[in-house]
């Protein structure tokens, strides 16, 4: 069984970026890592690739050659290219994953990368969750909606409201009235109403989220992944043990995932809580 996560996202959301910070990580704690780069605009990378396609090389071919098939023990990354509609409008994308699934039995979570600026542009942050329902659907596989770059969230404005309004995507009537003070977004009010409705309904979309710079950061969503496609349950090795020592502190899970990402990387002056209100 090899293990491995699938990367995707938008154009500039920071998918080469996140394949470099993540098989460093996984290298600092012990793990096999090899990235294979299927985005054949992607002619500049920051890693060495294991598999890249510009060099139209059959994975089967590479992965039999360097040992990291089955019976290997690696760690693989899918660098992905950026064209949404490959993974949520056509089959190609999700025919090559199913394939790479059955062939090398591989065990594959969805890492779904969103610029976290997009949180300051209600209309954008909608599309997003709407992006993000339409892929988990059409992939049918473990998944994980992210929020990258959280350290630059607020970089084109303060947001509306505390952060776990935009990672728990609850209570989006908040978001509608938000935009009914807009007189551009008047018109697709509507419009607006009826596609968080479709959001809310599948109740599937959430998001953690992710500073690449930041080890501790790294280190919870890498948890959050080996729970998503059973690389805890593989086995306990010595990686584990120093895994340990960078993972989260022993402090209330929720607290961190939310209350102290904002401490760190929001400003001081409080926004806007809907709970109260």
């Amino acid at each position: 069984m090899v293990f491995g996560q699938v990367v995707i996202g938008p154009p500039g959301s920071g998918k080469t970026t996140y394949c470099n910070g993540m098989s460093q990580f996984l290298s600092l704690i012990g793990r096999k890592v090899a990235v294979i780069n299927l985005d054949p605009a992607n002619d500049s990378l920051p890693y060495d690739c294991a598999v890249n396609i510009e060099d139209l090389i059959k994975l089967s071919d590479v992965m039999m050659e360097h040992s990291l098939g089955p019976n290997g023990d690696h760690y693989l990354l899918f660098d992905f290219p950026g064209q949404v509609e490959l993974f949520f409008l056509h089959s190609n994308a999700k025919n090559v994953i199913m394939k790479l699934i059955k062939k090398l039995n591989l065990r594959l979570t969805v890492v779904h990368l969103v610029d976290a600026h997009l949180c300051s542009d209600p209309g954008k942050y909608i599309s997003a969750l709407l992006l993000s329902l339409s892929t988990m659907l059409h992939l049918e596989l473990p998944h994980i909606n992210v929020l990258s770059k959280i350290d630059l969230i607020e970089s084109y404005g303060k947001l509306a409201f505390n952060l776990d309004f935009y990672t728990d995507v609850q209570n989006l009537s908040y978001l509608q009235r938000h935009l009914d003070e807009d007189p551009r977004a008047s018109k697709y009010r509507k419009l607006t109403k009826e596609l968080c409705e479709v959001i809310e309904d599948y109740s599937l979309v959430d998001f953690a989220t992710l500073d690449i710079q930041d080890k501790e950061s790294v280190g919870n969503l890498v948890k959050l992944i080996d729970k998503s496609n059973g690389y805890i349950f593989a086995g306990i090795d010595a990686s584990a043990v120093e895994f340990s020592k960078i993972a989260v502190r022993p402090v209330d899970w929720d607290y961190y995932r939310v209350a102290a990402v904002q401490e760190k990387y929001m400003k001081d002056d409080e926004n806007f809580d809907y709970d109260n209100n």
